[in-house]
């Protein structure tokens, strides 16, 4: 379990690093515009974005 764990936070990090590195100036626009949003949009965001990440792991949790 911590194997899996730890093979997920690496892949997350790995994966949000992506953005910065290859365009830092529209990684820096994303994050204004993050910043400017109502809270209600990010909140919308949030779920919709741990309702994909639920079907995901559902999925590969089936396929595998």
């Amino acid at each position: 379990m911590w194997l899996a764990l730890l093979t997920a936070i690496g892949l997350m990090l790995v994966i949000e690093g992506v953005m910065p590195f290859i365009n830092p100036q529209g990684f820096k626009r994303s994050l204004a515009a993050v910043i400017q949003a109502n809270d209600r949009v990010l909140r919308i965001v949030g779920l919709v974005s741990m309702i994909a990440g639920v079907i995901v792991l559902y999925l590969a949790r089936g396929l595998f």
